[in-house]
């Protein structure tokens, strides 16, 4: 079962044209996965390529277009990965095998009308609160730094993060920010408020730490009752990992 975190990519290299009784080796390798329960699994063909018979084939030889190369990819875990491999290696008799270790940061699949709704969900529980306080104008690289952490937040699957605007406050160094219809001020104030585990919350502090040059970073213990009423994107285990 597939989720996020380490797994393993198993790329495999043959000839389109190479055989496995009766069916091409590629589309063999693609039927083995699928019913073995593999999450995805996508067949790339080359434009040219040489092995180990050093050989060029190109689509400009006719008569090596049909040994064009093919790549078989797929990602699983590191268990499913071992289970598959005694038989992806008696099916490749000419190709190679490559298992590179990876991290899995997003699996998701997009919900049809034929799907059945979602159940409402209600979630209790001692939880904490991260609260995040800087300027507007604060940048990380070439970005405003509420959008960076926004995002760097999403990507380390953070259950939710707000941002307010501020209309008038003043920080460590005394200065005044506010917004009149007489001064725009460019550097309101800005707060960032979490909401999730202990574990997910010490995580994501720290990051946020590594991205603040001058602010004011805030942990406090919650009590947490969260209503999940939908669930637009489906992150499940089931999901398919790849496109194909």
């Amino acid at each position: 079962m597939l989720t996020r975190g380490p797994a393993k990519k198993v790329t495999i290299y043959l000839n389109e044209d190479t055989r496995h009784h009766l069916d091409s080796l590629h589309e063999a390798i693609l039927t083995f996965l699928m019913h073995k329960g593999v999450a995805g699994a996508t067949a790339f063909r080359a434009m040219a390529g040489f092995g180990s018979h050093r050989v060029l084939h190109t689509r400009r030889v006719e008569v090596l277009a049909e040994h064009l190369p093919m790549v078989v990819e797929f990602i699983e875990t590191a268990e499913k990965v071992e289970e598959l491999l005694p038989t992806l290696y008696d099916m490749v008799s000419d190709g190679l095998i490559e298992v590179h270790d990876t991290t899995v940061l997003k699996i998701a699949r997009k919900t049809s009308k034929s799907d059945p709704a979602p159940p409402h969900e209600r979630r209790t529980g001692p939880a904490k609160m991260l609260r995040v306080f800087f300027g507007e104008a604060d940048r990380w690289k070439d970005e405003p730094l509420h959008d960076a952490i926004v995002k760097k937040l999403r990507m380390m699957d953070i259950s939710g993060a707000t941002v307010y605007r501020g209309i008038l406050g003043y920080g460590a160094k005394g200065h005044t920010h506010k917004q009149s219809f007489f001064h725009l001020s460019r550097d309101l104030p800005i707060m960032i408020s979490v909401v999730d585990t202990p574990a997910k919350i010490a995580e994501a502090a720290a990051a946020v730490e590594a991205m603040l040059e001058d602010g004011l970073i805030a942990v406090s213990d919650v009590e947490m009752t969260r209503l999940v009423r939908s669930k637009p994107v489906e992150e499940a285990a089931n999901a398919g990992a790849q496109p194909g």
